[in-house]
């Protein structure tokens, strides 16, 4: 046990306050990646973070990519110590609808132990957690136990199109032993937690045509089939009275849940009724047979994300629409293949097309789900850290989620990774009202204060020699 951190950790509780402004000015900056309109926004984000890193002795610049630049950010190059990269994001989602928001969501309003506004959590103070550690580390003791990249990506929230390019265009100053991310949640409140599975992705956007214009339904009802109703039976043939999927091979790949995994899940505190009460549905619903922790966390799904066509505006216009159109996506896990799983649901659904109508299928987004072995060392580390910073061991999760970059980072650069986000299950993140617990920002600070000494202690004299 490491016993020399009560410096740094006396450093970050006295600068408590000075941590809230720091985060209050960086949720003032509409860094919303989706739209064009804050363009000057997210640089002038990015500039800061990299003005923030220079002021605590790192040497950082903007990298720039086919989208928005990276903040990026160095200290040391010794080659006796590992070099662990810290990745985090300071794009936002869009704000809207703006009136449901209690306070101004550009403005980090402190109230209730909480500190509200886009991006509180996901994840501009999960970023500031790591650059306050790193200030603490290097005004303290004037060095870092390892070598530190910081990585803030500016494109996360709309699926991080330009970053496996811009990753092998700055490969160099990219290299590392190990990836450090910070864009997950803890179970609850009570429960720390360290996410090892992130959920592979893979979207279709399917229209089925009928008619080459809208009919009079009067007309030409029981005449002519209605793509809505096509859609909607090809939809709902995808999966069979057990919510499993029928597409042939969608499973391939997919481990069923060992039963280290089950007893885990059963040891935590979950009611299924609360939970669906809390959802706002009558019950929940999925697998037949599968604890519903496991499926949202480490079973395949296929759903559809949005159906629309015909008529939707005031009162009624009786016609049989021209096309229907939905847009479907898959959550993966284990060896699931992507592009076979794309290949599979769109030969299904082609192959399955209703009578009277044409079905046409496009796809997109290829993203691999990821396991991080709970046996490597920094995840070990990370473990040791967690508990340290909130008093309790943290349990294993996964994520229903899906994160592009650990993706990326698995495959372009080969990195083990540790996922030690500190978020809570009910920080509202995409949603009006976003916060982030005060308890969980500080004690997250003090985490990664400690992280960097228990990785420097614990990764394996290998990875260090490998640089």
């Amino acid at each position: 046990m490491i016993d020399r951190d009560e410096d740094v950790l006396a450093y970050v509780r006295k600068s408590h306050e000075r941590y809230l402004d720091e985060l209050k000015a960086l949720i003032a900056i509409p860094s919303v990646s989706a739209n064009p309109q804050h363009r000057g926004d997210m640089e002038r984000c990015a500039t800061l973070l990299v003005e923030r890193m220079r002021e605590i002795g790192f040497h950082a610049e903007l990298l720039p990519t086919d989208g928005a630049p990276f903040a990026y950010g160095r200290f040391g190059e010794d080659p006796a110590k590992p070099t662990v990269l810290i990745y985090g994001h300071y794009d936002v989602q869009p704000a809207e609808p703006f009136e449901l928001w209690l306070s101004p969501p550009f403005e980090g309003s402190v109230r209730d132990g909480n500190i509200y506004g886009r991006g509180a959590v996901d994840d501009k103070g999960q970023v500031l957690m790591h650059i306050a550690a790193l200030e603490a580390h290097l005004r303290v003791r004037g060095d870092l136990p390892l070598n530190v990249i910081v990585l803030i990506e500016g494109e996360e929230e709309v699926g991080s199109p330009n970053f496996e390019r811009a990753l092998e265009r700055h490969h160099e100053l990219l290299q590392a032993d190990l990836a450090i991310i910070s864009d997950t949640a803890v179970y609850a409140a009570d429960t720390p937690a360290l996410t090892t599975s992130v959920r592979g992705l893979v979207h279709w956007d399917v229209r089925v045509t009928g008619p080459s214009e809208d009919l009079h339904s009067g007309y030409f009802g029981g005449l002519v089939r209605n793509p809505i109703e096509a859609l909607a039976m090809l939809i709902a043939s995808l999966k069979d009275e057990q919510a499993r999927v029928r597409v042939p091979g969608f499973y391939d790949g997919a481990p069923a849940v060992d039963e280290a995994t089950e007893i885990q899940i059963r040891e935590l505190a979950y009611d299924e009724n609360a939970s669906a009460t809390e959802l706002g549905v009558p019950q929940l619903w999925g697998e037949r047979g599968v604890h519903p922790l496991a499926r949202m966390w480490y079973r395949p799904t296929l759903e559809c994300n949005g159906i629309w066509g015909g008529y939707q505006g005031p009162g009624h216009k009786t016609v049989i629409p021209s096309y229907a159109c939905a847009k479907l996506s898959a959550r993966l896990v284990g060896a699931q293949d992507p592009f076979a799983v794309r290949d599979a649901v769109k030969k299904y659904l082609l192959a399955h097309a209703p009578a009277g109508v044409r079905v046409e299928v496009a796809d997109e987004g290829t993203a691999r789900a990821v396991l991080i072995g709970r046996d490597h060392p920094a995840v070990a580390a990370a473990s040791k850290a967690m508990e340290r910073g909130f008093g309790k061991a943290p349990v294993f999760i996964g994520t229903g989620g899906s994160i592009t970059p650990v993706g990326s980072f698995d495959r372009i650069y080969g990195l083990p990774q540790v996922m030690i986000g500190v978020g809570l299950p009910d920080d509202r993140i995409h949603a009006p009202n976003e916060k982030f617990s005060l308890k969980q920002f500080f004690g997250g600070i003090e985490t990664m204060a400690m992280l960097y000494d228990e990785l420097a202690e614990s990764l394996p004299a290998r990875e260090r020699s490998a640089r």
